[in-house]
């Protein structure tokens, strides 16, 4: 913690005494643009401990990304390449139920054949873009994240759509040293204060297996309309949405069915997800208030059983006209997913995640948005344009002490389901997680991250891992982009 702070400390020194300058121009040869970027990231986990075993560990991910482009007024075309670098994986870190693995150093280790280095390289995007008045049409490998398709002009609804609407259900996984793409068809026509976007594609692999080239066959469509609207002392935008997920994959759901009857059901997942959000930004002589409201409801099939389920989310801020040397912005909110309570009855009512980036809302991701009620505050810190430092607290419980204690963020690779989920032992209390975190954004194309969370395990972690229910997380990153 003290190592942290004092990181904190010397990129609020560095902010004082440099001067910002302007970003790094990618390269030109001719008519086509030649960009890329290279992520260093050393992450030290100190997972939840056992009765027997090291979860103490650290390790180095490396991502290098790479690519042509060129822009022409009716078309644009994009080919990028990626290049994931694993270096000393935990070879301890991965054990049978209900330990499982020890955080993501476990997943990389157990998703690459049990090796603590392993790299790859593999086309992370490569796409043809028609460009229309007002319809554009992508077809080809992209990446694409559920309800950022359109940016507000607005930047407290631009932050908020970044930070706590988009990739809830569909996302690339940024976080991880690998990612996601998809390979489909985009088709997005705006006129006015409307937009309508549909999706058809299948993810690609990736997230924790490095090798990203082929396909997992778990289908996704997605369409949306959005719609901004700007009054007299407001910005506000909503949304609706509808997705559909198919995986035929004889594999074995994760859920809290007995072990025996899982196995017997293999039939598929065909889930139909209908919701939306509501952002609002209101300035006033106080500062500026936010309101966030966003929701979704859950029909279809889970193997043999009847799906039934549902999510929200409920979050507010304020950006006070006081302390504007560092800009500060205090937030709280309240989100729960809807967790299964009887595994005999025939409906399977846990919320389903899809195909999520986790991280952005879990910050330490030991957990997910699946059986989940999370009640948090936030406070941010803005000293300038190059430098936010963040804090979080977050209570932490299970929906339904009768489901799982769920983690992943699904499908990544055929042969695996892409969730995993520890039993609860009849409690709901998971953990209170503490954490900080602060980003600077350098000159030439240079930024910094750093990272502490501790989360104090409630009676569920308390249950699985008696000797040290209390774990940890911390890392740095450099990122360059050219």
């Amino acid at each position: 913690m003290k190592n942290i702070l004092v990181c904190l400390l010397l990129l609020v020194a560095v902010r004082l005494i440099e001067a910002q300058e302007p970003a790094t121009q990618p390269i030109q040869i001719g008519s086509v643009t030649f960009s890329g970027s290279v992520r260093e990231r050393y992450e030290v986990w100190n997972w939840f401990e056992p009765a027997s075993g090291n979860n103490l560990y650290g390790y180095s991910g490396t991502v290098v990304r790479f690519g042509f482009s060129q822009k022409h007024e009716r078309y644009d075309w994009n080919i990028e390449f990626e290049a994931p670098i694993l270096l000393g994986l935990p070879d301890h870190a991965v054990n049978p139920p209900p330990l499982g693995q020890y955080g993501l150093g476990g997943s990389y280790y157990a998703a690459n054949n049990n090796s603590q280095y392993t790299a790859y390289l593999f086309p992370k995007q490569a796409f043809l873009r028609i460009n229309g008045e007002h319809a554009r049409l992508r077809m080809g490998r992209m990446e694409f994240t559920d309800g950022s398709e359109v940016t507000p002009k607005d930047a407290t609804l631009a932050s908020l759509k970044a930070d706590r609407i988009g990739q809830r259900l569909i996302g690339n996984f940024g976080f991880s040293d690998v990612m996601r793409s998809f390979d489909g068809v985009q088709f997005l026509y705006g006129r006015g204060l409307w937009t309508f976007t549909a999706v058809s594609a299948i993810p690609t692999r990736g997230v924790f297996q490095v090798d990203g080239w082929g396909w997992v066959k778990t289908p996704v469509t997605y369409v949306a309309l959005t719609r901004h609207a700007d009054c007299d002392h407001s910005h506000a935008e909503w949304r609706v949405f509808g997705i559909y997920y198919n995986d035929d994959r004889p594999l074995v759901k994760t859920d809290n069915r007995p072990a025996a009857v899982r196995a017997t059901d293999l039939g598929g997942i065909n889930i139909g997800t209908y919701g939306g959000h509501f952002i609002l930004a209101a300035p006033t002589s106080a500062g500026t208030f936010d309101l966030l409201g966003w929701g979704a409801l859950q029909i279809g099939s889970w193997g043999g059983l009847t799906q039934r389920a549902g999510a929200g989310a409920i979050e507010a801020g304020w950006q006070p006209t006081f302390a504007g040397r560092v800009h500060p912005w205090v937030r709280g909110g309240y989100y729960y997913s809807s967790g299964d309570g009887n595994p005999s009855d025939g409906t399977h009512g846990t919320f389903f995640a899809i195909l999520p980036t986790p991280r952005i809302y879990a910050r330490f991701p030991f957990f997910n948005s699946m059986n989940n009620t999370d009640a948090f505050v936030e406070v941010m810190l803005r000293p300038g344009k190059a430098l936010t430092i963040r804090s979080d607290v977050h209570g932490l419980w299970l929906s339904n002490k009768n489901d799982l204690w769920y983690t992943g963020g699904g499908a990544f690779q055929p042969w695996t389901f892409g969730f995993s989920g520890r039993p609860s032992n009849g409690a709901t209390s998971l953990a209170t997680l503490y954490d900080v975190s602060g980003d600077y954004k350098w000159k030439h194309g240079v930024s910094f991250g750093l990272y502490f969370g501790y989360a104090v395990g409630g009676e569920v972690i308390k249950k699985i891992y008696p000797v040290n229910s209390n774990g940890v997380l911390g890392y740095t990153e450099l990122n360059y982009r050219f």
